[in-house]
Protein backbone atom coordinates (compact mmCIF):
# COMPACT_ATOMS: atom_id res chain seq x y z
CA UNK A 1 0.00 0.00 0.00
CA UNK A 2 1.01 3.27 -0.55
CA UNK A 3 2.42 5.53 2.57
CA UNK A 4 1.90 8.62 0.55
CA UNK A 5 -0.55 10.82 2.02
CA UNK A 6 -2.09 14.03 0.21
CA UNK A 7 -3.75 16.89 0.99
CA UNK A 8 -6.70 15.82 -1.38
CA UNK A 9 -7.45 13.21 -2.80
CA UNK A 10 -10.20 13.85 -5.79
CA UNK A 11 -11.93 11.15 -7.44
CA UNK A 12 -13.37 11.99 -10.91
CA UNK A 13 -11.70 13.74 -13.96
CA UNK A 14 -14.40 15.70 -15.50
CA UNK A 15 -14.77 19.40 -15.79
CA UNK A 16 -16.10 19.50 -11.77
CA UNK A 17 -12.87 17.24 -10.77
CA UNK A 18 -9.96 18.74 -12.74
CA UNK A 19 -11.19 22.14 -11.64
CA UNK A 20 -10.75 21.34 -8.13
CA UNK A 21 -7.51 19.65 -8.18
CA UNK A 22 -6.81 22.81 -10.65
CA UNK A 23 -7.33 25.32 -8.03
CA UNK A 24 -5.96 23.35 -4.82
CA UNK A 25 -2.30 23.06 -6.77
CA UNK A 26 -2.27 26.30 -7.35
CA UNK A 27 -2.83 27.09 -3.71
CA UNK A 28 0.24 24.57 -3.36
CA UNK A 29 -1.60 21.65 -1.73
CA UNK A 30 -0.89 18.00 -2.46
CA UNK A 31 -3.42 16.91 -4.88
CA UNK A 32 -3.68 13.53 -6.59
CA UNK A 33 -6.75 13.68 -9.29
CA UNK A 34 -8.03 9.95 -9.81
CA UNK A 35 -9.77 9.54 -13.17
CA UNK A 36 -11.13 6.17 -15.07
CA UNK A 37 -10.94 7.83 -18.37
CA UNK A 38 -11.62 6.11 -21.47
CA UNK A 39 -15.81 7.19 -21.06
CA UNK A 40 -17.46 10.86 -22.38
CA UNK A 41 -20.73 11.58 -20.95
CA UNK A 42 -23.43 12.99 -23.59
CA UNK A 43 -23.43 16.07 -23.29
CA UNK A 44 -24.18 18.96 -25.51
CA UNK A 45 -21.11 20.78 -24.88
CA UNK A 46 -22.20 24.17 -24.41
CA UNK A 47 -20.39 26.58 -22.77
CA UNK A 48 -21.59 30.46 -21.67
CA UNK A 49 -18.68 33.41 -21.47
CA UNK A 50 -19.54 33.23 -18.18
CA UNK A 51 -17.25 29.74 -17.80
CA UNK A 52 -15.03 30.77 -20.87
CA UNK A 53 -14.04 33.82 -18.33
CA UNK A 54 -14.10 32.50 -14.86
CA UNK A 55 -12.01 29.52 -15.70
CA UNK A 56 -9.63 31.37 -18.79
CA UNK A 57 -10.47 28.87 -21.48
CA UNK A 58 -8.55 29.04 -24.81
CA UNK A 59 -10.42 29.38 -28.04
CA UNK A 60 -9.11 26.87 -29.46
CA UNK A 61 -11.64 24.58 -27.42
CA UNK A 62 -14.40 25.66 -29.25
CA UNK A 63 -15.28 23.86 -32.09
CA UNK A 64 -17.80 26.01 -32.93
CA UNK A 65 -19.69 30.05 -31.75
CA UNK A 66 -23.53 29.50 -31.55
CA UNK A 67 -25.06 32.88 -32.06
CA UNK A 68 -28.67 31.86 -32.11
CA UNK A 69 -31.44 29.42 -30.84
CA UNK A 70 -33.64 28.20 -32.75
CA UNK A 71 -37.03 27.07 -30.56
CA UNK A 72 -39.23 24.70 -32.28
CA UNK A 73 -42.59 23.79 -31.09
CA UNK A 74 -45.01 20.74 -31.20
CA UNK A 75 -46.81 22.44 -34.19
CA UNK A 76 -43.52 23.34 -35.91
CA UNK A 77 -43.55 26.82 -34.96
CA UNK A 78 -40.00 28.40 -35.01
CA UNK A 79 -38.48 30.91 -32.97
CA UNK A 80 -34.92 32.20 -33.62
CA UNK A 81 -33.27 33.65 -30.70
CA UNK A 82 -30.24 35.60 -31.82
CA UNK A 83 -27.73 36.09 -29.15
CA UNK A 84 -26.39 39.48 -29.08
CA UNK A 85 -23.20 41.04 -28.10
CA UNK A 86 -21.64 37.32 -27.60
CA UNK A 87 -21.59 33.66 -28.44
CA UNK A 88 -22.43 30.47 -26.62
CA UNK A 89 -19.02 28.22 -27.13
CA UNK A 90 -19.47 24.50 -28.33
CA UNK A 91 -17.12 22.07 -26.96
CA UNK A 92 -16.56 18.92 -27.31
CA UNK A 93 -15.79 16.85 -24.04
CA UNK A 94 -13.45 14.14 -24.69
CA UNK A 95 -11.07 17.25 -25.73
CA UNK A 96 -12.31 19.58 -23.17
CA UNK A 97 -11.85 17.26 -19.76
CA UNK A 98 -8.55 15.95 -21.17
CA UNK A 99 -7.31 19.36 -21.73
CA UNK A 100 -8.74 20.16 -17.88
CA UNK A 101 -6.80 17.35 -16.47
CA UNK A 102 -3.83 18.34 -18.46
CA UNK A 103 -3.92 22.13 -17.05
CA UNK A 104 -4.54 20.74 -13.38
CA UNK A 105 -1.00 18.13 -13.76
CA UNK A 106 0.68 21.22 -15.37
CA UNK A 107 -0.22 22.87 -12.18
CA UNK A 108 1.28 20.63 -9.97
CA UNK A 109 -1.52 17.91 -9.48
CA UNK A 110 -0.47 14.26 -9.69
CA UNK A 111 -2.77 11.89 -11.99
CA UNK A 112 -3.75 8.48 -11.70
CA UNK A 113 -5.91 5.96 -13.95
CA UNK A 114 -8.13 4.18 -11.75
CA UNK A 115 -12.09 3.44 -10.79
CA UNK A 116 -12.72 4.36 -7.25
CA UNK A 117 -13.34 1.29 -5.11
CA UNK A 118 -14.13 1.92 -0.96
CA UNK A 119 -12.47 3.53 1.78
CA UNK A 120 -10.65 2.54 4.98
CA UNK A 121 -9.16 4.40 7.95
CA UNK A 122 -5.46 3.81 8.90
CA UNK A 123 -4.70 3.33 12.93
CA UNK A 124 -3.41 7.03 12.68
CA UNK A 125 -7.10 8.19 11.56
CA UNK A 126 -6.30 9.24 7.96
CA UNK A 127 -8.52 8.20 5.29
CA UNK A 128 -7.29 5.56 3.10
CA UNK A 129 -8.93 5.55 -0.55
CA UNK A 130 -8.82 2.37 -2.91
CA UNK A 131 -9.24 2.22 -6.18
CA UNK A 132 -8.71 -0.14 -8.89
CA UNK A 133 -6.12 0.20 -11.69
CA UNK A 134 -7.40 -1.61 -14.99
CA UNK A 135 -4.00 -2.50 -17.47
CA UNK A 136 -6.35 -4.21 -20.29
CA UNK A 137 -9.78 -5.95 -19.72
CA UNK A 138 -7.88 -8.83 -18.55
CA UNK A 139 -5.59 -7.18 -16.13
CA UNK A 140 -6.42 -5.39 -13.10
CA UNK A 141 -4.95 -4.53 -10.01
CA UNK A 142 -5.73 -2.83 -6.38
CA UNK A 143 -4.14 0.23 -5.48
CA UNK A 144 -4.78 2.90 -2.34
CA UNK A 145 -3.91 5.87 -1.06
CA UNK A 146 -3.86 7.87 1.61
CA UNK A 147 -5.65 11.37 2.10
CA UNK A 148 -6.47 14.61 4.84
CA UNK A 149 -9.49 15.18 2.33
CA UNK A 150 -11.77 13.89 -1.06
CA UNK A 151 -13.56 15.50 -3.30
CA UNK A 152 -16.34 13.08 -4.68
CA UNK A 153 -16.33 14.22 -8.29
CA UNK A 154 -16.96 10.78 -9.45
CA UNK A 155 -20.88 11.44 -11.66
CA UNK A 156 -24.21 11.03 -10.85
CA UNK A 157 -24.73 7.81 -8.90
CA UNK A 158 -21.23 8.67 -7.25
CA UNK A 159 -20.31 5.78 -5.38
CA UNK A 160 -18.39 8.42 -2.87
CA UNK A 161 -21.56 9.77 -2.18
CA UNK A 162 -22.92 6.46 -1.14
CA UNK A 163 -20.47 5.29 0.56
CA UNK A 164 -19.70 8.73 2.69
CA UNK A 165 -23.02 11.26 2.70
CA UNK A 166 -25.69 10.34 4.66
CA UNK A 167 -28.74 10.88 1.92
CA UNK A 168 -27.20 10.43 -1.36
CA UNK A 169 -28.62 7.64 -2.59
CA UNK A 170 -31.85 8.74 -2.55
CA UNK A 171 -31.49 11.47 -5.46
CA UNK A 172 -33.69 10.55 -8.82
CA UNK A 173 -32.52 10.91 -11.74
CA UNK A 174 -33.01 11.89 -15.83
CA UNK A 175 -31.57 10.05 -18.53
CA UNK A 176 -30.00 11.52 -21.69
CA UNK A 177 -28.54 10.28 -24.72
CA UNK A 178 -26.88 11.63 -27.84
CA UNK A 179 -25.80 10.65 -31.03
CA UNK A 180 -22.40 12.38 -32.78
CA UNK A 181 -22.91 12.77 -36.34
CA UNK A 182 -20.60 13.96 -38.94
CA UNK A 183 -21.86 17.45 -40.10
CA UNK A 184 -23.36 18.09 -43.16
CA UNK A 185 -21.61 20.08 -46.05
CA UNK A 186 -23.57 23.02 -47.73
CA UNK A 187 -26.87 22.14 -46.24
CA UNK A 188 -29.31 25.07 -46.51
CA UNK A 189 -31.51 23.21 -43.35
CA UNK A 190 -28.54 23.48 -41.31
CA UNK A 191 -26.83 26.25 -39.77
CA UNK A 192 -23.30 25.72 -37.91
CA UNK A 193 -23.99 28.71 -35.94
CA UNK A 194 -26.70 27.82 -34.58
CA UNK A 195 -28.29 25.60 -32.03
CA UNK A 196 -31.70 23.64 -32.48
CA UNK A 197 -34.21 22.79 -29.53
CA UNK A 198 -37.52 20.78 -30.10
CA UNK A 199 -39.86 21.16 -26.83
CA UNK A 200 -42.00 17.70 -28.58
CA UNK A 201 -43.69 15.40 -26.49
CA UNK A 202 -43.02 12.99 -28.96
CA UNK A 203 -39.28 13.67 -28.77
CA UNK A 204 -39.76 13.46 -24.80
CA UNK A 205 -42.55 13.44 -21.82
CA UNK A 206 -40.64 15.72 -20.11
CA UNK A 207 -37.59 17.68 -21.54
CA UNK A 208 -36.52 18.38 -25.17
CA UNK A 209 -34.78 17.11 -28.01
CA UNK A 210 -31.42 18.86 -29.32
CA UNK A 211 -29.43 19.49 -32.47
CA UNK A 212 -26.03 20.91 -31.39
CA UNK A 213 -23.35 22.52 -33.54
CA UNK A 214 -19.68 20.99 -32.99
CA UNK A 215 -17.53 22.07 -35.88
CA UNK A 216 -17.24 19.41 -37.96
CA UNK A 217 -19.68 17.22 -36.03
CA UNK A 218 -22.99 17.93 -34.22
CA UNK A 219 -24.88 16.47 -31.09
CA UNK A 220 -28.36 15.52 -31.93
CA UNK A 221 -29.95 14.40 -28.21
CA UNK A 222 -32.88 13.97 -25.67
CA UNK A 223 -33.24 13.16 -22.45
CA UNK A 224 -36.65 11.60 -20.20
CA UNK A 225 -37.04 10.53 -16.62
CA UNK A 226 -39.68 8.25 -17.39
CA UNK A 227 -37.37 4.97 -17.57
CA UNK A 228 -39.59 3.20 -20.20
CA UNK A 229 -39.24 5.55 -22.74
CA UNK A 230 -36.96 5.04 -25.09
CA UNK A 231 -34.40 8.14 -25.98
CA UNK A 232 -32.61 5.89 -29.13
CA UNK A 233 -36.12 5.88 -30.47
CA UNK A 234 -36.22 9.23 -29.93
CA UNK A 235 -33.22 10.16 -30.93
CA UNK A 236 -34.29 8.86 -34.64
CA UNK A 237 -37.44 10.69 -35.11
CA UNK A 238 -35.76 13.64 -34.17
CA UNK A 239 -32.95 13.29 -36.58
CA UNK A 240 -35.87 12.18 -39.46
CA UNK A 241 -38.07 15.82 -38.00
CA UNK A 242 -34.59 17.49 -38.68
CA UNK A 243 -33.62 15.88 -41.71
CA UNK A 244 -30.24 14.68 -40.85
CA UNK A 245 -31.48 10.46 -40.65
CA UNK A 246 -28.54 9.66 -43.34
CA UNK A 247 -25.83 11.12 -41.69
CA UNK A 248 -22.88 9.23 -40.63
CA UNK A 249 -23.19 8.30 -36.82
CA UNK A 250 -19.49 8.58 -35.43
CA UNK A 251 -20.93 7.40 -32.09
CA UNK A 252 -23.62 7.07 -29.25
CA UNK A 253 -23.74 7.24 -25.99
CA UNK A 254 -25.81 7.75 -22.54
CA UNK A 255 -25.95 8.79 -18.85
CA UNK A 256 -28.02 9.24 -16.13
CA UNK A 257 -28.17 12.92 -15.03
CA UNK A 258 -29.23 14.07 -11.11
CA UNK A 259 -32.64 15.55 -10.99
CA UNK A 260 -31.83 18.82 -8.25
CA UNK A 261 -28.88 19.32 -6.03
CA UNK A 262 -28.19 16.82 -3.01
CA UNK A 263 -29.59 18.52 0.29
CA UNK A 264 -26.15 16.95 2.11
CA UNK A 265 -22.70 17.61 0.01
CA UNK A 266 -20.26 16.63 2.97
CA UNK A 267 -19.86 14.07 5.89
CA UNK A 268 -18.63 16.71 8.11
CA UNK A 269 -15.16 15.13 8.06
CA UNK A 270 -13.18 14.49 5.65
CA UNK A 271 -15.28 14.09 2.08
CA UNK A 272 -17.21 16.75 -0.19
CA UNK A 273 -18.77 16.11 -3.24
CA UNK A 274 -19.05 18.20 -6.83
CA UNK A 275 -20.31 18.09 -10.18
CA UNK A 276 -23.32 15.33 -10.92
CA UNK A 277 -22.30 13.54 -7.56
CA UNK A 278 -23.73 16.92 -5.60
CA UNK A 279 -26.64 17.07 -8.14
CA UNK A 280 -25.75 19.80 -10.21
CA UNK A 281 -27.75 19.66 -13.42
CA UNK A 282 -29.88 22.60 -13.73
CA UNK A 283 -33.54 21.78 -14.64
CA UNK A 284 -35.23 22.15 -17.57
CA UNK A 285 -32.00 23.65 -19.34
CA UNK A 286 -30.13 20.15 -18.60
CA UNK A 287 -26.84 22.37 -18.43
CA UNK A 288 -24.32 21.08 -16.27
CA UNK A 289 -20.46 21.98 -17.27
CA UNK A 290 -20.47 25.70 -15.83
CA UNK A 291 -22.49 24.32 -12.39
CA UNK A 292 -19.92 21.15 -12.59
CA UNK A 293 -16.63 23.61 -12.61
CA UNK A 294 -18.08 26.32 -9.85
CA UNK A 295 -18.89 23.34 -8.16
CA UNK A 296 -15.64 21.76 -8.03
CA UNK A 297 -14.46 25.60 -7.13
CA UNK A 298 -16.38 26.38 -4.33
CA UNK A 299 -15.42 22.37 -2.73
CA UNK A 300 -11.95 23.24 -3.82
CA UNK A 301 -12.28 26.38 -1.40
CA UNK A 302 -14.14 24.42 1.24
CA UNK A 303 -11.29 22.03 2.15
CA UNK A 304 -8.91 25.11 1.87
CA UNK A 305 -10.71 26.69 4.39
CA UNK A 306 -10.85 23.73 6.49
CA UNK A 307 -6.92 23.53 6.22
CA UNK A 308 -6.16 26.93 7.25
CA UNK A 309 -8.57 26.85 10.32
CA UNK A 310 -8.75 23.66 11.28
CA UNK A 311 -12.50 23.50 11.28
CA UNK A 312 -13.84 20.62 9.27
CA UNK A 313 -17.29 21.79 9.94
CA UNK A 314 -16.64 24.49 6.96
CA UNK A 315 -16.70 21.74 4.37
CA UNK A 316 -20.48 22.76 4.33
CA UNK A 317 -19.14 26.10 2.54
CA UNK A 318 -19.06 24.16 -1.01
CA UNK A 319 -23.06 23.70 -1.00
CA UNK A 320 -24.02 26.85 1.02
CA UNK A 321 -21.84 29.37 -1.65
CA UNK A 322 -23.06 27.41 -4.78
CA UNK A 323 -26.85 28.10 -3.34
CA UNK A 324 -26.58 31.37 -2.67
CA UNK A 325 -25.96 32.46 -6.25
CA UNK A 326 -27.39 29.54 -8.25
CA UNK A 327 -30.72 27.86 -5.83
CA UNK A 328 -33.07 30.54 -7.20
CA UNK A 329 -32.06 29.49 -10.60
CA UNK A 330 -32.45 26.32 -9.64
CA UNK A 331 -35.89 26.49 -8.06
CA UNK A 332 -36.94 28.77 -10.67
CA UNK A 333 -35.72 26.49 -13.50
CA UNK A 334 -37.28 23.76 -12.01
CA UNK A 335 -40.62 24.99 -11.97
CA UNK A 336 -40.33 25.83 -15.03
CA UNK A 337 -39.42 22.51 -16.66
CA UNK A 338 -42.68 21.00 -14.53
CA UNK A 339 -45.34 23.13 -15.87
CA UNK A 340 -44.91 23.91 -19.19
CA UNK A 341 -42.74 20.52 -20.51
CA UNK A 342 -45.75 18.65 -19.18
CA UNK A 343 -47.94 18.80 -22.00
CA UNK A 344 -47.59 19.84 -25.92
CA UNK A 345 -50.43 22.32 -25.45
CA UNK A 346 -48.32 24.15 -22.78
CA UNK A 347 -45.29 23.60 -24.92
CA UNK A 348 -46.90 25.16 -27.78
CA UNK A 349 -47.55 28.53 -25.63
CA UNK A 350 -44.12 28.33 -24.50
CA UNK A 351 -42.01 28.29 -27.38
CA UNK A 352 -44.66 30.87 -28.12
CA UNK A 353 -43.76 33.17 -25.07
CA UNK A 354 -39.97 33.33 -26.42
CA UNK A 355 -40.99 35.37 -29.53
CA UNK A 356 -41.32 38.01 -26.56
CA UNK A 357 -38.11 40.09 -26.58
CA UNK A 358 -37.84 40.96 -23.33
CA UNK A 359 -37.94 37.37 -22.81
CA UNK A 360 -35.15 36.99 -25.07
CA UNK A 361 -33.45 39.55 -23.64
CA UNK A 362 -33.67 38.45 -19.96
CA UNK A 363 -33.19 34.54 -20.69
CA UNK A 364 -30.27 35.01 -22.18
CA UNK A 365 -28.32 37.98 -20.36
CA UNK A 366 -29.02 35.36 -17.34
CA UNK A 367 -27.76 32.46 -18.91
CA UNK A 368 -24.88 34.40 -20.42
CA UNK A 369 -24.18 35.53 -16.73
CA UNK A 370 -25.49 33.02 -14.45
CA UNK A 371 -27.79 34.99 -12.56
CA UNK A 372 -30.96 36.32 -12.61
CA UNK A 373 -30.90 39.73 -14.08
CA UNK A 374 -32.41 42.48 -11.81
CA UNK A 375 -31.46 45.64 -13.77
CA UNK A 376 -34.21 45.81 -15.20
CA UNK A 377 -37.47 45.47 -13.22
CA UNK A 378 -40.15 46.73 -15.60
CA UNK A 379 -39.23 43.91 -17.78
CA UNK A 380 -39.76 41.21 -15.21
CA UNK A 381 -43.22 42.93 -14.69
CA UNK A 382 -43.48 42.61 -18.01
CA UNK A 383 -43.02 39.20 -18.45
CA UNK A 384 -44.98 38.39 -15.40
CA UNK A 385 -48.30 39.38 -16.93
CA UNK A 386 -47.54 38.47 -20.27
CA UNK A 387 -47.06 34.62 -18.89
CA UNK A 388 -50.35 34.82 -16.63
CA UNK A 389 -52.06 35.64 -20.12
CA UNK A 390 -50.18 32.71 -21.48
CA UNK A 391 -51.58 30.45 -18.75
CA UNK A 392 -54.93 31.66 -19.24
CA UNK A 393 -55.51 31.52 -22.73
CA UNK A 394 -55.91 34.92 -23.47
CA UNK A 395 -52.82 34.84 -26.44
CA UNK A 396 -53.25 32.71 -29.15
CA UNK A 397 -50.29 29.61 -29.66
Amino acid sequence: MDTKTYDVVVIGGGPAGSSAANDLALKGRSVLLIDRQGRIKPCGGAIPPRLIKDFDIPDHLLVAKSRKARMISPKDNRVDIPIEDGFVGMVNRHEFDEWLRVRAQSNGAERRQGTFDRFTQDEDGIRRVHFEVREDKNNISQSSVRARFVIGADGAKSEVARQTVEGAEKTKYVFAYHEIVKAPEADPNHDPDRCDVYYRGSLSPDFYGWVFPHGDTMSIGTGSADKGYSLKASVGRLRETAGLQNLETLRREGAPLPLKPLPKWDNGLDVVLAGDAAGVVAPASGEGIYYAMIGGRYAADAIENCILTGNTKNLKLARKSFMKLHGQVFWVLGIMQYFWYSSDKRRERFVKICEDKDVQKLTFDAYMNKELVRKDPMAHIRIFFKDLAHLFGLVKA
